[in-house]
């Protein structure tokens, strides 16, 4: 019987197949963040890494005096997370401590001293100074170059946070009533993801029953069919065909596409691994302290110019000297193996001993703080999200193509800087529906690394 076509199965059951693998595949790319999205948040607060001159950039209340300003609460929130976060939190101890009603205590010239030269307060015979100084352990607070103004900015933000119940997470917040209420950005982002994974899993179920009900459908076919007396020898030659998969690997097609797709994968292979001679992205060397970046950098949102403090100020970026790690470890985690490792490179007068895992050829000239103060690029930028390593590993492939691409697609940051006023005028004259990059400032041309 020609009506009989049992050959349309299979099919059917490629389509289905592709159309459910096709719609999830895309589901599942609407869950992803979009490209360079990794490290282009300009939020002061997040995970503990903020460009230096931010903090100073805001506008800060008038010395001596505290506002409910929100301008003047981030330039404080930037400070105390760049300054004062290491030693000290608003409602609990850490090493110095806790500042929650500080100004209630002190009045603001009092701070402002305090805050710019305990010692020489403590040296003065000041009760309180003297008082505080003893209290804990005699441990000195570094002096601050800060204005005056900064350090209201700053004390307006501790006052902003202590009305703020103990212990709220970030995402986070308290309402009018002092109940903890969770952050609405926060829920529909945990929300949207928990959505698209039940989607999926049940996508996934749905094929799988229809292929199982589709295979079972097509044998009761195949029994009804065997049973029936008015087919012809074509009908039941075709229903109990088998298929010979020895037809595949046999097949002069079948073998000249397999050795061909072999043949390309080794050469693709071969000049990647040539490519990537002298390249080390990836590199995540065992250092000679475990030093988490994950635990200061990210939970407890150390700045990272606390520790690099060349950052925004050097053409390099500065590996810490152990009398930073002391400023804390003096009081923190004083048993800790890894914390005596650091007590006998002081006491050996000998340097420890760190790994360096990013490495620019001497060939190419790069100054870390044009890209950090100046262009007011994230670490995450370059580094990738070092607030949530364990051990630190290289993330970028820093390569010249690398760095060429970055600068043909950065808007060049020209904002308050009269320096480029003519240059931008005269770039949108001729080009005004393309941004004012980097390269549109020569920043490819060869002279700018290599000279």
């Amino acid at each position: 019987m020609d009506s009989i076509r049992l050959r349309s199965l299979p099919r059917l059951f490629l389509a289905l197949l592709l159309f459910f693998v096709s719609f999830g595949y895309a589901t599942a790319q609407g869950e992803q963040p979009a490209a360079g999205e990794v490290g282009t948040s300009k939020n002061p607060s997040e995970a503990g890494v903020t460009p230096g001159g931010v903090a100073a950039a805001a506008p800060a209340a008038a010395a001596g005096t505290t506002t409910g300003d929100p301008a003047a609460i981030a330039a404080g929130d930037a400070l105390f997370k760049s300054n004062c976060a290491q030693c000290h939190a608003v409602h609990e101890v850490v090493v110095g401590p806790a500042l929650a009603g500080v100004s209630k205590k002190h009045n603001m010239p009092w701070l402002i001293s305090w805050i710019k030269n305990s010692s020489k307060m403590v040296a003065s015979g000041d009760a309180e100074a003297v008082k505080i100084f003893n209290e804990y352990q005699k441990q000195q607070m570094p002096s601050f170059q800060l204005s005056d103004a900064e350090i209201t900015s700053i004390i307006a933000y501790v006052d902003a946070e202590t009305a703020k119940p103990a212990g709220t997470p970030t995402g986070l917040t308290a309402d009018s009533g002092g109940n903890t209420v969770v952050d609405g950005t926060a829920a529909a982002n945990g929300d949207s993801g928990s959505a698209m994974n039940i989607l999926l899993i049940v996508l996934v179920v749905v094929l799988i029953v229809l292929v199982v009900t589709l295979v079972i459908i097509a044998n009761i076919m195949k029994d009804v069919l065997r049973g029936r007396k008015d087919l012809d020898g074509r009908d039941r030659e075709q229903i109990e065909e088998r298929f010979d998969y020895s037809r595949i690997y046999k097949s002069t097609a079948v073998r000249g596409i397999v050795g061909t797709v072999f043949v390309l994968a080794v050469l693709y292979e071969t000049i990647q691994g040539a490519m990537g001679v002298g390249l080390s992205q990836g590199y995540q060397p065992t250092q000679p302290i475990a030093f988490s970046h994950k635990l200061h950098a990210g939970e407890n949102q150390i700045n990272c110019a606390y520790c690099h403090t060349s950052v925004y100020k050097g053409k390099s970026a500065n590996i810490p000297s152990p009398n930073i790690c002391m400023n804390c470890h003096s009081q923190i985690k004083t048993e800790s193996p890894e914390i005596k490792k650091i007590y006998r490179a002081i006491e050996r007068k000998q340097p420890i001993q760190w790994v360096r895992i990013h490495n620019i050829p001497d060939l190419a000239y790069f100054n870390h703080s044009q890209h950090t103060q100046v262009a007011g690029l994230e670490c995450q930028t370059c580094h990738g999200p070092i607030e949530n390593m364990e051990v630190v590993y290289q993330y970028s492939a820093l390569t010249m193509g690398w760095c060429i691409n970055c600068h043909r697609e950065t808007p060049l940051n020209t904002k308050g800087n009269g320096y480029y006023d003519n240059l931008v005028k005269l770039h949108d004259s001729k080009n005004g529906a393309v941004p004012f990059t980097v390269s549109s400032n020569g920043g490819t041309e060869c002279s700018k690394c290599h000279y």
